[in-house]
């Protein structure tokens, strides 16, 4: 039993309606989730207008404002001035903040501006937040500016509301360094402490609609308040679940695991720009500051006016959008959706059985090889990555997010193609398409239920289209040996001669009927089919390009992996525009045109000032021996870099101070007057060695690597409560421990450090200073050059290196 699920004439002219019927959906879906017109400043008073905001950016975003820089410091001044002409009661938090990760820990003196209005008739506090300071690399417009700005105007928005509950606005620092600001404000700040509901704001490009991409736990009431408040929701409930698998994290982390409650919203389009100095004013997309600003106006109306007293609710909801819907349901659901998706899997096989469509041992086996076309689509879009790199090694340091990427995500789509007919086609014959297309649905209604137990919220991306397929498929083979007969009727002995009696216009009204139900049952099957897929167009392509915009091609096997399960679930639409001979043809066509796409990707992508390509060069002096040296950790430095490196002799380098395996040196004048660390050791009680470390005037930043893994680090500085962190695991490629301050205090800092087993060991201080202008012989990049994102670039580094002994 080998046979189809169904088949119908002129079965390819029906396989491609049907696929132009699903890229419909896809196309319908993608307008759906575009973002909003921005308003003009003519916009009435009690609306959210997007040029009125950018006002405030070209006040302050018009450079980098990393924590401790005098950028900053201008961007604080204005920031609470406005919110003190706008009647806000404003203080700024001067505090330590601390983080750790592996073998690190990140210390930095925080100025966070926190702004209140009083309610009315308080139930509960709304806390909006987002931080002021950026990356060093670029002004930041968009991360996190926009948000900025867009605060200022909601707060004009609300100008002669009265609110129910207390609003604070955090305007957080040291976000970039290890989200410091937020660590500082829910440890030290009493507001910080009392909680309250938190709507925080990010962004991770420079366009694309405002996305609700995380919530605290037990969003229910959060989701239906986004869902009835914000006129243009977006984002769903998968986001959250992936978010978890990026190692990132915001002021949102901290905040809520202090006891927020909340919601987290960013963009992520062009993400080729983001931390570089393109995230400006200039690529800054108006829609997407307008989207941000009229969600953060909306929720704040509706929680500020809401019972936030009221008992919260105890359970999560999952929640979508589709066909410009947003819709949620309580996760309590999601086991039951999750079993009726497999059973109507089930029900579809057991219905092909009886139709004698399939064997149960041809259904097993085709079920278990569907594994295959997931890995192997997953597998070439990987592959296709490194390919990439190996040609153009600039593209390894944007991490995958590259400026045009079309052709190449088009190079994916081709590929997941590919891996589903390289597995298709083959088995095809031997166990039939009925088997292979019902055994594939066995794989999204199996990863549902594997995410219904871990993944809860990402469950229904999987679920509802296994479901509707199923329940497609199912109806298309229902009918299926019942078309009508119509019964030959029962004529008299004929009177007249024979070949009176065979005439040919008497069969024609005979044959009609049959025909025309025919054709009726063919129609019928092929759109069950198709409105039983339509579900799954409208889901898992975008899902594949929200997957695109926010992990890039270097983790293109993901959207690759989701584009093969929505394969899976149209096996019965490829089969009808399959050819009917030399179908070995169709996927030589395929890995032809996905080769075809890399060069044309390539071509299209290439770096120009609109576009730059990105390289890394930081200066780096031993204030000991005066030795100075370039350093780069480009794969393959461009022509710019190259007049600063020409090898990879890092003996120059001071001690602890080279990170990675591959550096490119290039021997430096001294620079003279450059920012010297000093280290002073006050005591020592076993272990823990207390330090003085101070870095000069200009230095923004001090960082020790020390040649021991250390176990606790303590920082403090005059006026400031002590912090104290736990340190595990080791640096990698480097010296195995170590310890920042951003923003250090002109007038240094106190760092005490715990190296158990040590006796005596090295530690190297590294005075950090934004620029490179100050050292000779310095030529500025071109114009289509920008700085790489890495924390150490575009920085001169003075080091001294100190042996520390047992007292």
């Amino acid at each position: 039993m080998t046979g189809k699920l169904f088949d119908v004439p002129r079965r390819a002219l029906a396989g491609l309606c049907a696929l132009l019927a699903l890229a419909g959906v896809i196309m319908l879906t993608a307008m759906a989730d575009s973002t909003m017109q921005p308003l003009p400043a003519s916009a009435p008073d009690g609306e959210f207008s997007a040029e009125r905001a950018l006002r405030h950016l070209e006040r302050f975003a018009t450079e980098p404002r990393p924590i401790g820089s005098r950028a900053g410091e201008r961007a604080r001044d204005y920031l609470t001035g406005q919110l003190r002409a706008a009647g806000l009661d404003v203080r700024v938090q001067r505090a330590i903040g601390a983080n750790t990760s592996a073998g690190l820990a990140s210390f930095g003196q925080v100025h966070n501006i926190v702004a209140t209005a009083k309610g009315s008739d308080p139930t509960g506090t709304v806390v909006i937040a987002a931080h002021y300071d950026s990356a060093a690399m670029g002004p930041g417009a968009s991360d996190d500016a926009a948000a900025v700005a867009a605060m200022l105007e909601t707060v004009r928005a609300l100008k002669g509301t009265a609110l129910r509950n207390d609003l604070v606005l955090l305007m957080s620092d040291g976000e970039e360094d290890g989200v410091l600001g937020a660590e500082a404000f829910v440890r030290e700040h009493p507001l910080g402490r009392k909680g309250g509901v938190l709507l925080n704001w990010e962004a991770r490009g420079v366009s694309g609609p405002s996305l609700m991409f995380q919530t605290s736990r037990n969003n229910a009431g959060l989701v239906e308040t986004f869902a009835d408040a914000v006129p243009h929701p977006r984002g769903d409930s998968t986001l959250g679940e992936l978010y978890r698998l990026l190692p990132n994290n915001t002021d949102f982390t901290p905040m809520a695991g202090s006891g927020f409650t909340g919601m987290n919203f960013a963009y992520i389009e062009g993400s080729s720009r983001y931390h570089t100095a393109d995230d400006s004013l200039a690529h800054l997309d108006r829609g997407s500051l307008q989207h941000h600003g009229s969600n953060m106006l909306a929720l704040t109306r509706a929680l500020g006016g809401a019972d936030l007293g009221a008992p919260a609710a105890d359970h999560d909801l999952t929640y979508f959008r589709i066909f410009g819907t947003m819709v949620t349901y309580p996760n309590a659901l999601v086991w039951p959706l999750a079993g009726l998706a497999a059973a109507a899997v089930a029900g579809l096989a057991m219905l092909a059985r009886r139709r004698r469509l399939l064997s149960l041992p041809r259904l097993a086996v085709a079920a278990v090889s569907g594994v295959v076309p997931l890995l192997l689509a997953a597998a070439l879009a990987q592959g296709l990555w490194e390919v990439l790199v190996a040609w153009r090694p600039a593209y390894d340091g944007m991490g995958g997010l590259l400026h045009r990427p079309q052709a190449f995500q088009a190079a994916v789509v081709v590929l997941a193609a590919l891996a589903l007919l390289c597995w298709y086609l083959p088995l095809r014959r031997r166990l039939g398409p009925a088997a292979l297309a019902v055994g594939a649905l066995a794989w999204p209604a199996a990863l549902g239920l594997l995410c219904a137990q871990v993944a809860p919220g990402m469950s229904y991306v999987l679920t509802l289209p296994a479901l509707f397929c199923a329940l497609g498929g199912t109806a298309a083979i229902l009918p299926r040996g019942a078309a009508p007969r119509v019964p030959a009727p029962q004529v008299p002995a004929p009177q007249v001669p024979a070949p009176q009696m065979a005439a040919p216009q008497m069969a024609a009204p005979q044959m009609a009927a049959p025909q025309m139900a025919a054709r009726h049952a063919a129609v019928l099957q092929v759109t069950s089919v198709t409105l039983g897929a339509v579900v799954a167009a409208a889901l898992l392509p975008a899902l594949a390009r929200t997957a695109f915009d926010g992990m890039g091609l270097a983790l293109g096997g993901m959207p690759a992996l989701v584009l093969a399960v929505f394969g899976l679930m149209v096996l019965p639409i490829v089969e009808l525009c399959l050819p009917e001979r030399r179908q070995s043809l169709v996927p030589l066509a395929a890995a032809g045109l996905a080769v075809l796409l890399v060069p044309i990707g390539l071509a299209r992508d290439g770096f120009d000032p609109a576009n730059p390509l990105r390289t890394h060069l930081a200066y780096v002096m031993d204030a000991g021996t005066r030795t100075a040296s370039w350093v780069s950790a480009d794969p393959e430095p461009p022509a710019w870099t190259r007049r600063y490196v020409s090898g990879h002799d890092t003996a120059p380098l001071p001690p602890g101070y080279a990170r990675g395996t591959s550096l490119w040196t290039g021997r430096a004048p001294a620079a003279p007057g450059a920012a010297e660390p000093r280290v002073t050791v006050l005591g020592r009680d076993g272990d823990t060695v207390r330090l003085r470390v101070t870095a000069g005037r200009a230095a923004r930043s001090v960082t020790l690597r020390v040649e021991r893994p250390i176990a606790a680090a303590t920082a403090t500085a005059t006026g400031m409560t002590p912090v104290s962190v736990d340190v595990t695991g080791v640096r990698a490629n480097t010296w195995p421990g170590e310890i920042r301050f951003r923003g250090l205090p002109a007038t240094g800092a106190e760092i005490s450090l715990r190296v158990p087993g040590a006796d005596r060991f090295r530690l190297t201080a590294v005075a950090e200073t934004d620029g490179l202008q100050r050292v000779p012989g310095f030529v500025p990049r071109p114009k289509g050059v920008v700085a790489a994102t890495r924390e150490d670039g575009d920085l001169v580094a003075v080091t001294r290196t100190y042996e520390i002994g047992a007292r």
